[in-house]
């Protein structure tokens, strides 16, 4: 899939990467990009990004990287599990990931989210 045939896919309907302002920036054969900004939808109280919108984008990123790997019309991908590290807070401007697959299996991928 190209860059503009995976947005066309991933905004067909409402979805919480929406609600997020998240936007896919690149894609290759092995990775996918996107950034997210950091504004009053995504901070916690503290003025700080919310670390759940952090995890809200890797696995944006991940499932639509998964989703490039697989037939969307017959298989559907879905997270298995997420671990995240947040290791500097972020006030304002934007947040970027990389979705890279590690591993691209019959039945089971695993992608890194940096």
């Amino acid at each position: 899939m190209t860059l503009d045939d995976v947005k066309i896919w991933a905004s067909h309907r409402p979805t919480l990467a929406d609600s997020l302002g998240i936007e896919l920036t690149d894609i290759t054969e092995d990775y996918l990009e996107g950034r997210m900004p950091v504004d009053g939808r995504t901070h916690q109280p503290m003025g700080l990004l919310h670390g759940g919108a952090s995890v809200a984008l890797a696995e944006t990123l991940g499932s639509i990287g998964a989703a490039t790997h697989i037939d969307v019309t017959k298989q559907a991908c879905v997270g298995l599990e997420i671990n995240a590290n947040h290791i500097k807070g972020v006030r304002s401007g934007w947040v970027r990931g990389r979705a890279a697959a590690l591993h691209l299996g019959r039945s089971t991928q695993v992608w890194e989210i940096r």
